[in-house]
């Protein structure tokens, strides 16, 4: 769903400052309470905005260190079926499993995983590794995070893009 300059400036002021309500909103970027209002809630609707929740900081809750691991799958649990979904639902049920992605290349899924430290670290993967389904799992640590999650360039792309 295509975004225009508007949508964009609006994205990007409630990424800098969630909390700042629908009509500081609209004072600020000077059109109508309602404009921004039904501009936020379409956003939601087609899913461009996913949430307004906060970004919690893994570290700041004990979880200092990062890894991202690859898991080899056990490619069909019999009767057609793939091992991707019961393995993402077993995934899920691991608090330090962040996110699981299925990858192409080497890999079957990408995992990012946080630990409170390196011996933790080998704790998550054994759970990991327990999951029926998984056959292998390689993990890399993060040393620093370089470029940090974002999308705000990509907002500014499209609505850059929408309004030429």
């Amino acid at each position: 769903m295509p975004i225009d300059a508007l949508d964009g400036r609006l994205i990007e002021l409630f990424t800098a400052e969630p909390r700042i309500g629908v009509l500081e909103a609209s004072r600020r970027l000077k059109v109508a309470r309602g404009t921004v209002q039904a501009r936020l809630d379409r956003l939601a609707r087609d899913g461009v905005v996913a949430g307004m929740g906060p970004e919690i900081d893994p570290a700041a809750l004990g979880y200092g260190v990062t890894a991202f691991v690859t898991l080899q799958l056990r490619q069909s649990l019999g009767q057609g079926h793939s091992g991707h979904d019961p393995v993402a639902a077993r995934l899920a049920q691991v608090p330090e499993v962040i996110e699981a992605h299925t990858i192409t290349g080497p890999g079957d899924m990408l995992c990012r995983v946080v630990a409170r430290s390196n011996t933790d670290l080998q704790r998550v993967i054994d759970l990991i590794v327990d999951v029926a389904g998984v056959e292998r799992a390689s993990s890399v640590i993060s040393l620093a995070t370089q470029v940090p999650y974002r999308t705000l360039p990509l907002v500014r792309a499209v609505a850059a893009q929408r309004d030429r």
